[in-house]
């Protein structure tokens, strides 16, 4: 875990934005000793962003199975591969 006092934001940017890219981690920001922000470089952040989204998403379908929605069978879900396939295939 990356921790620096929040003066290290003001006088060593770059610093903290390269360590950010190269760790692919957040670096937490302090003031007064207390914890305050979290930085961390845009890829990081927008990869994270994703993964909850996927997240979310399958846990509302995970929800929705166990309330009794309907699911596929093996042969819809290859059906439709097919069809994409093709789709992108054929234009």
């Amino acid at each position: 875990m990356n921790i620096r006092p929040s003066a290290a934001i003001r006088n060593n940017y770059n610093e903290i934005a390269e360590l950010c890219k190269r760790t692919g981690e957040p670096v937490y920001l302090t003031k007064n000793g207390e914890g305050d922000l979290v930085v961390m470089d845009l890829e990081s952040f927008e990869r994270r962003e994703k993964m909850l989204k996927l997240r979310e998403e399958l846990m509302a379908v995970e929800d929705a199975r166990k309330h009794g929605a309907k699911g596929h069978t093996i042969e819809d879900v290859v059906d439709a591969m097919r069809a994409a396939v093709a789709e992108v295939r054929n234009g």
